[in-house]
């Protein structure tokens, strides 16, 4: 989505939408795959009924037609330690978000950092002890207000033995389930639509992508890509504020 689908200014194409109603009746399944909620994946497509696939909370979580193809949480007690370790780090500026099956949960509650949670889960809860939430934990993404440079050795050190961090933009950074990538995500599709890597595409520009880049014989890095990601494609689309994954798609279904 940021950096891939979505222009410079935060919004998908408006050419976009014709390409995706087109591609749904030749029968090709388009599936955003984002580190935002499933929710807030939904209410953005929710105009356009040829959107129905969804990979959620950066792959642990597969939907389509409203039920869940894969679920992937975290096991209690690493979510427990990232709650923890947030919580010492008072010499950052640290906010958490908990994404849930059923939705995402804060326990900070000023309103600079809900805002800035709130951008990527429109269904959020505030909390008084994230502990306390009755929900699978899918997805502890943290956000630094001054960056995530160094945050892992200085909040999160040591072995996450069944979990993986990962940075996944410029002031967030992911504890998840070391089974749950957007790789792994495509892989569950496919195996439920039954196509192959030859039949899919993927587009991606950060480091969160590279996994799903692996995934697909037809892989595009986008023009402004992290460079692991321009490394890792066999293909460079145009960048996305050129519309780069319009293009892509129209070359490709000649039209």
């Amino acid at each position: 989505m940021d950096g891939t689908l979505l222009d410079d200014k935060g919004a998908v194409p408006e050419t976009f939408w014709s390409l995706v109603d087109e591609m749904d009746r030749r029968g090709i399944v388009f599936a955003p795959a984002s580190g935002r909620q499933y929710a807030t994946l939904a209410r953005m497509f929710e105009a356009h009924d040829s959107v129905r696939t969804f990979i959620a909370d950066n792959g642990t979580k597969v939907i389509q037609d409203g039920e869940a193809v894969s679920l992937t949480p975290i096991e209690r007690d690493t979510a427990v330690r990232v709650i923890d370790d947030v919580r010492r780090a008072t010499h950052r500026d640290l906010g958490l978000v908990v994404g849930g099956a059923e939705r995402a949960y804060v326990e900070r509650k000023d309103d600079r950092f809900v805002n800035e949670a709130a951008r990527y889960n429109i269904d959020l809860e505030i909390v008084d002890d994230l502990k306390d939430v009755d929900d699978h934990f899918l997805k502890m993404a943290t956000f630094d207000f001054d960056g995530v440079e160094g945050i892992v050795d200085d909040v999160f050190p040591g072995d996450w033995d069944g979990a993986q961090v990962v940075v996944s933009a410029t002031h967030w950074i992911d504890v998840m389930s070391n089974r749950a990538n957007k790789g792994t995500a495509v892989v569950d599709l496919q195996k439920h639509l039954d196509v192959t890597p030859a039949q899919t595409v993927v587009f991606g520009d950060f480091l969160n992508d590279l996994e799903m880049i692996q995934q697909a014989e037809l892989s595009f890095a986008m023009e402004n890509a992290h460079q692991g990601i321009l490394d890792a494609a066999r293909y460079i689309a145009p960048s996305n504020s050129e519309h780069g994954v319009v293009t892509v798609l129209k070359h490709m279904l000649n039209l």
